[in-house]
């Protein structure tokens, strides 16, 4: 009896090298990059979110980015139905399918089978919550489900909205709803942690406005409007801030790095609590995960 097919998931906190590395597996293994980045998947918001280049997506081919625009939100079960049918295309043409990403509930629903709840997006609650503002509606989901509540960073309006939205429309809080059903494939995870993250975080923080975060996002606050919720996340959020001069460039690019390094810290223990990855470790993790991925498939 043949073997499943396998699953390689690659994560590791933002800033770790996971582009590089996807990209030199993927060409080792003849494999796509399937993203599982939950900014990515938005048109126009390729240097805040850190995108792979035009020249590295050249050099192999990259699925799940650019799904939607930044106005159309896109849900858990949308994403997961998307990106099993990416699985299951590569599963049928290689045998393998590489995932790649720091959004951890989205891996996990993919590595682990959770079933999202079918709730489609609500545009009325969506605005009243944007009426209602940020704060306050991280203290109602507060108040409703505590546990998603510490899951999501108080500043994250898309997904503090998604979890009300399941709430109101489902009267159940998202952490009480049904589990998993395994997916039948082999799982390999493979998680990149490098000692030097903090300082990686400081470059990449300020290659990002060198790159023209500021320019990029007045261009997504000319088309969507500066209430956009994407451009609260991080790097926009203190663009936006800097272009209405409530910072100088250099207050944005520290607190840019700032709230990386926080966001950096939430994954590092997401991963160690929620998956079992091989930790990659020396100045050539490609090393390792090359003869990893080869005992899998004997």
């Amino acid at each position: 009896m043949p073997l499943p097919p396998l699953l390689i998931a690659l994560m590791g906190p933002t800033a770790s090298g996971k582009t590089a590395l996807a990209i030199e597996l993927a060409e080792a293994l003849d494999l796509a990059v399937l993203s599982v980045d939950s900014r990515q998947l938005y048109r126009g918001m390729s240097i805040g979110t850190a995108k792979p280049s035009a020249q590295q997506r050249a050099r192999v081919r990259h699925e799940l980015l650019d799904l939607r625009d930044p106005d159309q939100p896109i849900n858990l079960q949308e994403f997961c139905a998307v990106a099993r049918a990416a699985i299951a295309a590569e599963h049928r043409r290689r045998g393998v399918a590489l995932l790649v990403g720091g959004s951890g509930l989205y891996l996990r629903a993919l590595t682990q089978g959770l079933e999202p709840p079918a709730v489609p997006p609500q545009p009325a609650l969506r605005a009243q919550l944007q009426q209602l503002g940020q704060p306050f509606c991280h203290q109602l989901l507060a108040q409703a489900d505590p546990l998603s509540a510490g899951r999501i960073a108080a500043a994250d309006a898309v997904r503090t909205q998604r979890a009300l939205e399941v709430i109101y429309a489902t009267g159940r809080p998202h952490t009480a709803q049904p589990r998993a059903c395994p997916p039948p494939w082999r799982l390999l995870e493979l998680g990149l942690n490098p000692p030097d993250l903090r300082e990686r975080i400081s470059r990449r923080s300020q290659q990002l406005y060198s790159d023209g975060l500021v320019e990029e996002t007045r261009q997504l606050i000319s088309r969507y409007g500066a209430g956009l919720p994407l451009l609260a996340t991080i790097g926009y959020g203190e663009a936006r801030s800097l272009l209405a001069t409530e910072l100088t460039e250099a207050e944005a690019i520290a607190l840019t790095s700032r709230r990386t390094l926080q966001y950096a810290k939430r994954q590092r223990t997401w991963f160690r609590r929620q998956h079992q990855p091989l930790w990659l470790e020396g100045d050539d993790p490609l090393l390792q995960a090359l003869p990893a991925v080869q005992r899998v498939l004997g």
